[in-house]
């Protein structure tokens, strides 16, 4: 027979590691969500980190419940409260916001990352042509690529054109239904950034094609905070604008949260889509993010937005329908 009370002691060894390793990932998860909540980018690792909030709040919710069924009480209090913060500033954005009926004209703006030109021009004139696009803001696109557009018959659907064509993934345009103006609307940046005033039937409208520097580069976020910082806030006294693009950012991030401070709204966010990843496209690693966005102008209601499949790109295509009204 073996004596119960010599079999007890064995357990322990066990319990500290099971206790290590809760008190290890709870830990890992409270810097990780620290970040988020106190604003910090930091190095561009911690950059990246902030971009997988959205995945952390779930692995917070799962370990806190964890630890309480293990009964570690107190990483598993801890850790569920942090976790329901997150709960309480991501979950939302799966849900559409009040929003008052909008009377004016009605805008269809699309924002396509074209991968150093390497999308498909076909396809994507195809989708402006299938969603009725008004304005369409182009990321990292090339004189080639241009003359792919040219091929494809873009001019015949969006005539009127502000392209910054380059090699590799510098350059940016702007294509319209309407006339447009061009405008320097973003600050110094290290990749070029189109910006044009729309000539609407009604009121005009400015629109920047946003692509600022990854933060994710050898070199550290710098760039990317100086580009994020270079975007123009609302103009109340100007006309209604609307950022769009690859801001190589999420809703997490400080640098885009100020934007919205500044008198935009996220039109994903808007409608309740703001969980729907937009890179990389076609891929579960890296965990699939949402960095491509369009911001707008809080005084025009969001009615509508959507993520588009471009076949060539790494970047899923975002179309957002929103009413510009009447002053």
């Amino acid at each position: 027979m073996v004596d119960i009370g010599e079999r007890r002691p064995k357990s322990r060894p066990r319990n500290r590691a099971t206790t290590s390793l809760l008190v290890l990932a709870a830990t890992a998860f409270v810097v990780a969500a620290a970040l988020r909540l106190l604003g910090v980018d930091g190095t561009r690792h911690m950059v990246a980190a902030t971009a997988l909030v959205p995945y952390f709040t779930v692995a917070g919710v799962l370990l806190g419940a964890v630890a309480l069924l293990l009964r570690r009480w107190l990483v598993g209090a801890v850790t569920l409260v942090v976790a329901l913060v997150l709960v309480a500033t991501v979950a939302p954005r799966a849900f559409p916001d009040a929003r008052p009926a909008g009377v004016g004209q009605q805008v269809r703006v699309m924002s396509a990352n074209l991968l150093v030109g390497k999308a498909e021009a076909e396809a994507l004139v195809d989708a402006v042509r299938d969603h009725e696009v008004d304005v369409l803001a182009l990321q990292e696109l090339t004189p080639a690529m241009v003359r792919d557009f040219e091929r494809a018959g873009l001019d015949e659907v969006l005539p009127h054109r502000v392209f910054l064509a380059e090699p590799g993934g510098s350059g940016s345009g702007i294509a319209s239904r309407h006339p447009l103006t061009p405008r320097t609307l973003a600050g110094p940046s290290t990749l070029r950034q189109a910006g044009a005033l729309v000539d609407l039937p009604g009121e005009d409208l400015e629109v920047l094609s946003v692509h600022p520097l990854p933060p994710v580069v050898p070199d550290g976020p710098e760039h990317w905070q100086r580009d994020m910082a270079g975007l123009p806030g609302r103009d109340p006294g100007g006309p209604f604008r609307v950022l769009a693009g690859d801001f190589n950012a999420t809703l997490d991030h400080v640098g885009l949260r100020r934007l919205l401070d500044q008198g935009y709204v996220d039109a994903a966010d808007q409608v309740g889509a703001g969980l729907a990843a937009t890179w990389p496209a076609g891929a579960v690693w890296p965990p699939p993010v949402v960095i491509d966005h369009v911001l707008v102008d809080d005084r025009c209601p969001v009615e509508a937005f959507q993520v588009v499949d471009v076949p060539g790109s790494d970047h899923r295509a975002i179309v957002t329908r929103f009413v510009v009204p009447a002053r």
